[in-house]
């Protein structure tokens, strides 16, 4: 029997609608974890074709995918950027959970 020749899976080749890239963002939110945001974004920024995004947003497409990286740290301006170029809106809803004093 042969071996089996695998490839790494890419999120990327997968998000098809703007459904899907809302619904793979808000499940990256709701982890609170800035690098799993920013890797999720840089997935739909792929996805969308990153020097398209990038054009849109008015940012250059090197620093984009720094940005959009695990460990990318941007300011929170091109985030909104980003997820405006990408055609997606973020939105606050009350946690569960409530507040802690």
């Amino acid at each position: 029997m042969g071996k089996t020749r695998t490839r790494p899976w890419d999120p990327a080749e997968h998000l098809e609608t703007e459904e899907d890239m809302a619904a793979y963002l808000n499940v990256a939110l709701e982890e609170n974890d800035l690098g799993l945001i920013m890797a999720t974004l840089g997935d739909i920024a792929r996805a969308r074709r990153m020097a398209v995004v990038a054009q849109e947003a008015g940012l250059g497409r090197e620093g984009l995918y720094k940005s959009l990286s695990a460990e990318g740290n941007p300011e929170f301006s091109t985030v909104l950027k980003v997820v405006r170029a990408l055609g997606l809106r973020l939105q606050a809803t009350a946690s569960a959970e409530g507040t802690s004093d």
